[in-house]
This record gives C-alpha cells, structure tokens and sequence, in this order.
C-alpha cells in the first residue's frame, strides 16, 4: 500500500489543524493507520493509531485529548485533527499503515507516507 500525507503547514499555537493520508493500493480497511512524528533533533515517536475500521484508537498522552483519529474506509484516507497546537507539536507528521490490529510501535508498520511539515509559531 502506498501512503501520502498532506495537511501539514505553519498555525499559530492555539490552532488546529487536519492531516490527511491518503492511501492507494491494497485492501485500506485491512491495516491499521497509525500517526507518528519527528521533531528536529529527536527520534521519531508515537502520535495516534486507528484500527481497521477505528473500532479501537490510540493516543500518546502528550496528545490525549487534543489530537484525534479517524479514517474512512471508502474513501482509502486516514485523518488526525489536530486542535490546541502548541510549539511543542512541531515536527515532521508521518503517517503509516500496519496489517497489525492494534499496531501501536513503529516496527509493526511496514508502510509509510512521506511526511508533512507542521510548525507551529508562538
């Protein structure tokens, strides 16, 4: 399966923004879409994950409450809204697909987007 990220871009804190990932190829209902992210400097991390129809989610606690996600199986796209943006949120958004239920860490996604900036300003 092939992924593409977008939605990315410059927001102040306080904003919000949606991603997008958007997927061709395969069967999409059958992965789980995860959401992970690389700050400049640091490892790449854990954000959020979906399973095959969203039945289970998943948050990183910096993001609980603030971030969430979501896909649509018709449509082959997975989204993660974002919303009270904080500087501490800037990095590089990636997302991934895993035919792995419940696939939380990065090694049980073996499918990746490209990755979309987001910054967010003070």
């Amino acid at each position: 399966v092939q992924l593409q990220a977008s939605g990315g871009g410059l927001v102040q804190a306080g904003g919000s923004l949606r991603l997008s990932c958007a997927a061709s190829g395969g069967d999409f209902s059958s992965y789980s879409v995860g959401w992970f992210r690389q700050a400049s400097g640091k490892e790449r991390e854990f954000v959020a994950a979906a399973s095959w129809s969203a039945e289970s989610t998943y948050y990183a606690d910096s993001v609980k409450g603030r971030f969430t996600i979501s896909r649509d199986n018709a449509k082959k796209t997975g989204y993660l809204q974002m919303t009270s943006l904080t500087p501490e949120d800037t990095a590089v958004y990636y997302c991934a697909a895993s035919p792995v239920f419940n696939a939380r860490a990065s090694s049980w996604y073996p499918y990746w987007g490209q990755g979309t900036q987001v910054t967010v300003s003070s």
